[in-house]
């Protein structure tokens, strides 16, 4: 299924871009982020129904419905190396996704999946399976791979059950998520329940086996092999959603992650409990009305971890929907003590602390990031900015400052593009003061997308 040439690419470069710079917009925004840059909650994704019931096995498997998606994408990355800061060719990336899946009706209760993605790209950056390391890093691998392969069954009321690889999404994906925004998402070898039939109540509980990571199962750095796109474990998870309350959401979670040894032998994950709570609501204000959020989690070691520590997260969100726009102020805690910080390892990490993924790892002596952004809509496009001041939380260092802009457009149900501009300066861009700091990927960062995408 790998392209030959970079034929199609270049065409659809010709085709998006102009309509990008014309309209500004893209899918992803407007749909999965959106959740996020409002604060919307993911919980329930999983319950999604199946097609409608069949009469017939036969009936069931030849009734489904196919889903298509092709998503365009140019990256443009300004990076230094990490811990050295030396100099890395600038990463132009274009790729293409397409995604294809086929979804049956259900039959006694019962239904399936399956999800192929094929993710084609040229070579002037490093994807950390292309062997060019002498780019910026884009995570977004040439390969082709299973994305969902799942069997549901949701005979018993109110209750959905998958098993398989899946789409997990809860809240607003802090820890468990589907990095959408990368052309290859993230995934989980699972089984899944769903329960509704509490008043008001989404219950969720899985025990994951595996998480297919963006880098792929072809990833080859740092010589570890596949242990890069795969992360073996043995992890129940549970989260609690409540709604009845009218002015707030109430959730509660707690995640289990425990690693397989062969993670472990690379130093590519500890295992973690973390345990928490969650608020969401708003409150009317004449025409208009408050928003509001708060988090707060703790973490410790789990299972075999070999370090013994003790984190924790907090989340305070402030803001305002004046309809024509909307306005936030926020800050988010990720702890660190100097020698171990929290660690996130599942969630959709593009969509906290800045586009740049200047934090994609949590540095040592932890994280303090103070944020405001604003959204508006001018002629049906979505035009944003956010600005965040990053600190650490032991010690006294300032990693730097960040600004992200957006603007988006949906253009029918079918197409939409866009176009984003991140730029993370560090507060001392040096390889001595991000060593200084704990923060190994504080350097000065730019990138730049514009992108476009079609479903069917």
């Amino acid at each position: 299924m790998k392209l030959k040439n970079r034929t199609l690419l270049q065409q659809m470069s010709l085709v998006f871009t102009p309509l990008a710079l014309l309209a500004l917009a893209p899918q992803a925004y407007s749909g999965d982020y959106a959740d996020h840059a409002a604060g919307g909650s993911n919980v329930g994704g999983l319950y999604a129904p199946a097609q409608k019931s069949a009469d017939t096995f036969t009936d069931a498997v030849t009734g489904g419905k196919v889903t298509a998606n092709i998503q365009y994408r140019y990256e443009q990355v300004d990076q230094p190396a990490p811990t050295t800061g030396a100099k890395l060719n600038d990463a132009k990336a274009s790729t293409i996704r397409l995604r294809l899946g086929y979804e049956t009706a259900e039959y006694m209760g019962f239904g399936g999946l399956v999800q192929i993605e094929h993710i084609s790209a040229n070579d002037s950056f490093n994807s950390r399976t292309n062997g060019r390391t002498n780019y910026s890093v884009v995570g977004d691998a040439n390969v082709t791979e299973l994305n969902q392969a799942y069997i549901s069954y949701s005979g018993l009321p109110q209750t959905r059950v998958k098993f398989g690889r899946q789409l997990i999404r809860l809240d607003n994906d802090r820890w468990i998520g589907n990095v959408v925004w990368r052309q290859n998402q993230q995934t989980y070898d699972a089984t899944s329940v769903v329960n509704k039939s509490l008043p008001d109540t989404t219950i969720t509980a899985a025990f994951i086996t595996n998480a297919n990571r963006v880098f792929s199962d072809a990833s080859i750095d740092g010589g570890n092999g596949a242990l890069l796109g795969n992360h073996h474990m043995r992890s129940p998870i549970f989260n609690v959603n409540y709604k009845g309350l009218g002015f707030a959401e109430l959730v509660g979670y707690g995640y289990f992650l425990d690693y397989d040894p062969s993670a472990k032998a690379f130093g590519l994950a500890n295992s973690t409990k973390t345990i928490g709570a969650r608020i969401k609501g708003n409150a009317p204000m004449g025409d208009y009305k408050l928003t509001y959020s708060a988090e707060y989690a703790s973490q410790s070691d789990y299972k075999d971890n070999p370090i013994n520590f003790r984190a924790h997260y907090t989340l305070l969100e402030g803001g305002v929907d004046l309809k024509a726009a909307q306005f936030k102020l926020g800050y988010e805690l990720l702890s660190g003590n100097g020698t171990q910080s929290l660690s996130t390892p599942l969630a959709t990490l593009f969509a906290f602390n800045g586009w740049a993924d200047v934090f994609l790892v949590t540095p040592k002596n932890g994280l303090q990031d103070v944020y405001a952004n604003a959204r508006t809509n001018v002629a049906g496009i979505v035009l944003g900015a956010d600005y965040h001041d990053f600190r650490s939380d032991h010690g006294d260092f300032r990693y730097g400052t960040e600004w992200d802009l957006i603007a988006t457009k949906q253009i029918d149900k079918t197409y939409s593009v866009g176009s984003r501009y991140a730029r993370f300066r560090a507060d001392n861009n040096t390889a001595a003061a991000a060593a200084a700091s704990g923060c190994a990927t504080c350097f000065d960062t730019s990138k730049f997308w514009v992108y476009g995408s079609m479903n069917f």
